[in-house]
């Protein structure tokens, strides 16, 4: 049991570690400017992963209530990062879809991130980074089934 409770504090200890260098990740690829605010970016990944999402689409997907999701898609519609289109499939409520823009700048930062990231395993091997990336996943993918949100993966 103490051995069992020593691993999980020092996964606890590295999770926490690990989530002040995630998004934006620029300071390894030496780009600095952020086009995307971490929630903005969040958001904008789940439209893109998923396809045009009401507010209430949302709110269940990522697990915030619908008056915080009514702020960040305003402000991400107002940036010209998001627009509000009929439901593609006939349904009443409108939704959200990336625009052209919004998804430019959603790649931008993905690519300024796995650059960043790329520095940082640089001298890793190719095995070692299929595990961490294989490990991840599966850590991931159980915090989403336990949470009930899993996560659309390609």
């Amino acid at each position: 049991m103490a051995r069992a409770r020593r691993r999980t504090e020092a996964l606890e200890l590295e999770t926490m570690l690990l989530s002040r260098y995630l998004i934006p990740n620029r300071r390894f690829s030496g780009q600095h400017s952020r086009r995307l605010e971490r929630s903005w970016y969040t958001l904008l990944s789940r439209i893109v992963a998923q396809g045009p999402m009401s507010l209430n689409e949302l709110s269940e997907a990522l697990g915030l209530d619908v008056s915080t999701l009514n702020r960040q898609t305003a402000a991400l519609t107002r940036a010209g990062h998001l627009e509000r289109v009929a439901d593609p499939d006939g349904g009443m409520a409108r939704k959200f879809r990336a625009t052209p823009s919004g998804t430019a700048d959603l790649e931008a930062d993905r690519r300024a991130n796995a650059e960043g990231l790329g520095t940082v395993v640089a001298d890793w091997s190719d095995d070692d980074v299929a595990d961490l990336v294989a490990l991840l996943r599966r850590f991931n993918t159980d915090l989403e089934n336990l949470d009930g949100r899993p996560w659309p993966r390609a």
